[in-house]
């Protein structure tokens, strides 16, 4: 039976590890486009499900600007502005952060409003999900007009939205969220299409 030095014993280590960082190199590089492809697909998807795609003619995923803590997609037509989606997060969830998109209109319609992540509770407040529920679909054609009015709030606190039972947190969190970037949007108009 033959022995092996350390020193050998090292060296097929280090050799093994070479062989093993160099193969996963060769993969990422190998994937890295089709994975960026992959995630500005996906985000056209998200974008897409807030505004119609038929409304626009400039590249959405990529006339974006940051504005205070919003992530702002432009729509155009011809150059026009046509509405604008702002991606934000409330952190007022009943488990932690919620992160949302909501697409608003030049004329100051909701255009869509979507729930991109979240971790609440399976059954009950992930009814936020349009997959689960439609009760997100309620914010599609409200004015941003009147976002100081008391509808603006689900019913338990006076408003017009529905609440879940047994989960008001998350459904108010994602009204005032709405709320907040339709406030937003009316007082930065000018700023978001320069």
């Amino acid at each position: 039976m033959k022995l092996t030095s350390p020193v050998s014993a090292a060296l097929r280590v280090g050799l093994f590890s070479f062989v093993i960082v160099g193969l996963v190199t060769l993969v990422f590089h190998a994937t890295k486009d089709k994975i960026a492809a992959n995630e500005h697909q996906a985000l056209l998807d998200n974008l897409q499900s807030v505004i119609s795609q038929d409304s626009y003619d400039n590249d959405l995923a990529n006339d974006v600007i940051q504005l205070q803590s919003y992530t702002i997609y432009r729509a155009r037509n011809s150059g026009i502005p046509i509405a604008a989606i702002l991606a934000s997060t409330t952190v007022h969830g009943y488990n932690g952060n919620i992160d949302l998109l909501t697409g608003i209109a030049i004329t100051g319609k909701i255009t869509g409003v979507r729930v991109l992540k979240h971790k609440e509770t399976p059954g009950l407040g992930d009814k936020i999900e349009l997959k689960k529920s439609t009760w997100i679909l309620d914010f599609k054609h409200k004015s941003i007009n009147d976002m100081y009015a008391k509808h603006w709030a689900v019913k338990r606190d006076g408003g017009s939205f529905d609440q879940f039972t047994g989960a008001t947190i998350t459904p108010r969190a994602i009204v005032n969220e709405v709320r907040n970037a339709g406030i937003f949007f009316q007082q930065n108009q000018s700023a978001i299409f320069q």
